[in-house]
């Protein structure tokens, strides 16, 4: 058994959490929207939408978008959304670190043992 949660900051609504972190670091390292929704096996437009509706929320633009140009369009991270990301990842790891040490609190020694399970003999054969 473990412990299980999901984690989102709420602005209204459910406005940033597994999903958009994912992107923006993905943004962060590919340069592209695009690229990043193809990792994770999105397409671009519900990748857009997905950030859209976290900036509308949030009330501040997460990327600074670049279209076309030389060497194509291209997505990085505002200042904004630079320090969102990397507020959520310390939030999100402190949130790992203590919510392991109240389950352990308060599970080390749970569940007891199953009956009928590797331990119990279970009923007497006649």
């Amino acid at each position: 058994m473990r412990i299980a949660y999901r984690l989102w900051l709420d602005a209204g609504g459910r406005a940033f959490g597994e999903g958009p972190a994912a992107l923006l670091d993905l943004v962060r390292t590919e340069g592209s929207l695009s690229k990043a929704a193809g990792h994770l096996g999105m397409s671009y437009n519900k990748a857009w939408r997905t950030l859209h509706a976290a900036e509308q929320r949030l009330g501040f633009p997460l990327l600074e978008r670049q279209i076309g140009g030389e060497h194509g369009g291209g997505s990085r991270l505002s200042a904004e959304g630079e320090e969102l990301l990397r507020r959520y990842h310390a939030l999100k790891a402190d949130v790992e670190r203590d919510l392991g040490k109240l389950y352990e609190k308060h599970f080390a020694d749970w569940p007891p043992p199953r009956v009928g399970g590797d331990s119990d003999p279970g009923p007497p054969r006649a």
